[in-house]
């Protein structure tokens, strides 16, 4: 298996770059590479290119930059916003958020959340084994956490808030998206919600739930449509993980379509 790393250096065809030192560590200690072995590298700018290892010491190993195997891409302007969970929780929730094509955490502070603090070094590391296990060009922002309160006085007002709502006769979160993507009758919607939005969030509560007080605020905001998850009540990170593989299935990159070479026959456009 040619082992596939993000790099922070400008990446070019012909160039030669340095590895930083947790990159160095991989290569040298894990993996037990040599000279001349194959590398794939990304640095979520230039696209991913492959190369080639030409010199290792303890403190770098030096890369040949050979083609560039594929173009940089992006994935959907989409945030999850969560409260802070304990140590082992949040690591599965960034790692698994990432694979499913998040842009960007928000870790958000609600009146039941019971984590306090986040090490925002090890989330970002997290994220980048993610993505270098799964293909993915571009590494998600993460950004320090905030109260709910400051989370929304900063709100674009553009951006469409996806509540996932514990109880409450919610609309299902397949029905609600579905409804964005409908040429029928909008006349349910708000103005801001009749055109297709490009830029989405996802607000998931912590394992206490939302305080009723938050639910009421947030529920009359413009920008926010209330979703259900379904009869069971789910952990915090099920909850975040769900409604991820929901939204990419109706609106996100992996609603796509293949390519009619293949498509079964007569399922052709």
């Amino acid at each position: 298996m040619i082992p596939r790393l993000y790099v922070t250096a400008d990446l070019h065809a012909n160039g030669v770059i340095a590895t930083d030192e947790r990159a160095t560590h991989y290569l040298r200690n894990v993996l037990r590479r040599q000279a001349g072995d194959p590398v794939v590298i990304f640095n979520g700018r230039d696209g991913e290119f492959e190369a080639e290892i030409t010199a290792l010491d303890k403190r770098a190993v030096q890369l040949r930059l050979a083609r560039q195997k594929r173009a940089q891409d992006s994935v959907p302007d989409l945030w999850l916003c969560f409260a802070p969970l304990k140590k082992d929780a949040v690591d599965f929730l960034i790692e698994k958020a990432t694979e499913l094509g998040v842009s960007a955490f928000r870790p958000v502070f609600t009146q039941h959340t019971a984590a306090t603090r986040l090490n925002l070094d090890r989330l970002t590391a997290n994220a980048i084994e993610a993505a270098e296990q799964t293909e993915r060009l571009t590494l998600p922002d993460i950004h320090p956490p905030v109260s709910l309160d400051q989370l929304l006085q900063d709100w674009p007002a553009d951006r469409q808030m996806i509540l996932c709502a514990e109880a409450g006769p919610a609309l299902p979160i397949a029905d609600a998206l579905q409804r964005f993507t409908s040429a029928q009758d909008k006349s349910h919607l708000s103005d801001e919600k009749r055109s297709k939005p490009s830029r989405w969030a996802i607000l998931c509560g912590p394992e206490g739930g939302f305080a009723r007080s938050e639910l009421d605020r947030l529920n009359k905001l413009p920008f926010v449509t209330p979703v259900g998850l379904g009869p069971r009540i789910l952990r915090a990170d099920t909850a975040a993980l769900s409604a991820l593989a929901i939204f990419q299935a109706v609106l996100g990159d992996g609603n796509l379509r293949p390519p009619p070479s293949m498509m079964p026959i007569g399922q052709g456009a």
